[in-house]
């Protein structure tokens, strides 16, 4: 019989889908599992369903054993994967992309306009009980239509918050390697990284966590942007040199900032929490119901499919074994 291990609570169906598909060895309400439990609870399965948070590397594929045939990360991401050692074992990775896309986009809206609007600060003020009066120059932010928002990274999550930035009236140019198959139909106009820097009123970040893209955002970078514009990040926390948008933000090199995610997280830079000019929530971009019960059945789907030995729906590519 098939051995799955889940090293999270999963919810909606997919314990249900696991169980009837093998045995299931979870966390039973342990939580986040401490790096032992971790390499114990792997022991001996044919397929691992793994969070954000896990290390996959040799030390976890050793623990497994030489019968693992799959790691199935419930995640878009998978910068948690040594991909690598994986594709030496022949063990196939899989993520959970697409059904995250909209929710995360949501959020990373929502940060924009907190951003621009300076929501998060208004907020503080009213529940610090601080005197205030309605004034012309009383808290004033940005408008965004007729402004250009600039992503980073058109793939799913960037094209929705492109398409919302459209709706907003908001003009779009975008970043990546190669050409976007959604630029066409969002009408963005395609740049280098330091002109879209330079050009955008809101820069918004959704490129995956590599070697090339780690500190993509750095000093340099930063003083590239406009003073009045905002830097957003709901990809990974590491994109962005932390340290570096805590001396932007304090000196005005940028206007505001909103972050779902942290180079450290879940520590943050001690010099974010003590500025008014950025928003920070505690990595929540795909946190709905609907989503959430999505990825964990996208997950399972991927993991059944595997011990069949059949094709699962969403691998990911591994470099030459």
């Amino acid at each position: 019989m098939t051995t799955f291990a889940v090293t999270a609570e999963l919810p909606g169906r997919a314990p249900e889908m696991l169980a009837e598909a093998g045995e299931v060895r979870d966390v039973a309400g342990a939580g986040r599992l401490e790096r032992g439990q971790l390499l114990t609870l792997v022991e001996g399965v044919d397929v691992a369903v793994t969070m954000l948070y896990d290390r996959v590397d040799d030390e976890f594929l050793d623990a497994a054993g030489p019968q693992l045939r799959g790691v199935c990360n419930v995640a878009v991401g998978f910068d948690n994967v040594d991909l690598a050692a994986c594709a030496r074992r022949g063990v196939v990775v899989t993520n959970t992309p697409g059904v995250l896309d909209d929710a995360t986009a949501d959020l990373t809206f929502a940060l924009i306009l907190a951003a621009t609007r300076r929501l998060g600060e208004g907020e503080r003020l009213i529940r610090a009980g601080r005197p205030w009066a309605w004034g012309m120059n009383f808290m004033v932010g940005h408008d965004l239509r007729g402004h250009r928002l600039g992503i980073v990274g058109l793939g799913g999550i960037g094209s929705r918050v492109a398409g919302r930035g459209r709706a907003f009236g908001m003009e779009v140019a975008y970043h990546s390697r190669n050409e976007s198959p959604h630029a066409a139909e969002l009408e963005a106009t395609r740049l280098e990284l330091d002109e879209l820097l330079a050009t955008s009123d809101v820069v918004s970040l959704h490129a995956p966590l590599t070697d090339a893209t780690r500190h993509l955002i750095g000093a340099r970078e930063l003083g590239l942007m406009k003073p009045t514009a905002t830097l957003v990040n709901t990809a990974r926390g590491a994109v962005v040199d932390e340290a570096a948008l805590v001396v932007a933000l304090r000196d005005g090199q940028i206007a505001t900032a909103g972050l779902d995610v942290f180079e450290h997280e879940p520590a943050v830079h001690p010099g974010l929490l003590e500025l008014e000019n950025v928003v920070l929530v505690p990595h929540i971009g795909s946190s709905t119901y609907e989503t959430r019960d999505a990825m964990a059945e996208l997950a399972a789907r991927n993991a059944i499919a595997i011990a069949a030995g059949e094709e699962p729906p969403t691998p990911v590519p591994l470099p030459p074994g």
